[in-house]
């Protein structure tokens, strides 16, 4: 009995507490219960972190219990991803900073080099992984805005 009420215990204390979670950069996610999650929060599916644009959920039956049904678009790959778990199932759930960066230099055409305006950490994103729509836009000395989600890192604004 005591090892199960400890099992328990953990099981509650979950939802709580950051885990650590193999990936890219081994970034902390945490564990949350499916209906707290909204329209516009991330969530981690199949591995890859993604924004949820659909919620929607059904009511329990006789004996079930409440179905949660989840439409996520992946902030990297643009996927629209789905799944179906009950309300009480557990996800783990990114953690998602919106940062600004200031764009050093080009380098040899194929990757551009940026600084973190707040730890002033450098990093490198191949030109392949920028939207096009920012390409032009990014001269050395200008800023711009990116996510950074799971060791990955996303321009959003220039």
């Amino acid at each position: 009995a005591p090892q199960y009420r400890r099992a328990q215990h953990a099981r509650r204390l979950a939802g709580r507490r950051p885990v650590a979670r193999a990936g890219v950069g081994c970034v902390t996610t945490t564990i949350q219960e499916i209906r707290s999650l909204k329209v516009g929060r991330y969530l981690v599916v199949d591995d890859a972190p993604c924004r949820i644009v659909e919620y929607i959920t059904s009511k329990p039956g006789k004996h079930g219990e409440a179905k949660a049904r989840i439409v996520a678009v992946g902030i990297f790959d643009g996927t629209k991803r789905s799944l179906v778990h009950p309300v009480k199932h557990k996800v783990h759930v990114p953690q998602v900073d919106n940062r600004k960066g200031q764009v050093l230099a080009h380098i040899s055409g194929a990757e551009v080099q940026f600084m973190d305006l707040e730890t002033w950490e450098t990093f490198t994103i191949p030109m392949a992984d920028i939207p096009e729509e920012f390409q032009g836009s990014l001269e050395p000395g200008s800023e711009i805005r990116f996510l950074q989600a799971m060791g990955r890192r996303l321009v959003t604004r220039a």
